[in-house]
């Protein structure tokens, strides 16, 4: 008896695999162990409204100093220092320094399918909650 075959009556019912070609399919395309491990590090990073919203505004305008994401977000700037640090960390924003400004933009290497899922569903939330509350 296999591991597919071991489980609810349905799967006993008949033999797995139902579609070997569809099983092989989604087996070629499927990321591996890493990478989905990487995406959802990523995605945990994001799930933070503050970091969410660094990333958006860093999207708009392209590179903005800790102060100015702090009055972009109307929160301080221990807060918008913080999150820059931990989108830094973890390679999703980059810095540069002019003179003693610190400018920081989102990474080159963003995935930018993810990156237009998040900011899509941002607008869609923020969309709904300006509906929600006129």
């Amino acid at each position: 008896m296999s591991g597919f075959e071991s489980g609810s009556g349905a799967e006993q019912a008949h033999g797995h695999p139902v579609d070997p070609e569809r099983v092989a399919g989604a087996r070629s395309r499927l990321p591996s162990a890493e990478d989905t491990a990487q995406l959802t590090a990523a995605l945990s990073l994001i799930t933070d409204p503050t970091r969410a919203r660094v990333l958006y505004a860093l999207d708009l305008v392209d590179e903005l100093c800790v102060g100015d994401v702090a009055l972009a977000l109307g929160v301080n700037e221990d807060v918008a220092g913080y999150a820059l640090r931990v989108l830094r960390t973890a390679g999703l924003v980059t810095r540069r320094k002019e003179g003693r400004i610190v400018y920081y933009q989102l990474a080159s290497g963003f995935p930018e399918p993810l990156l237009e899922h998040c900011l899509r569903q941002l607008v869609s939330l923020a969309t709904s909650s300006e509906a929600q509350e006129t």
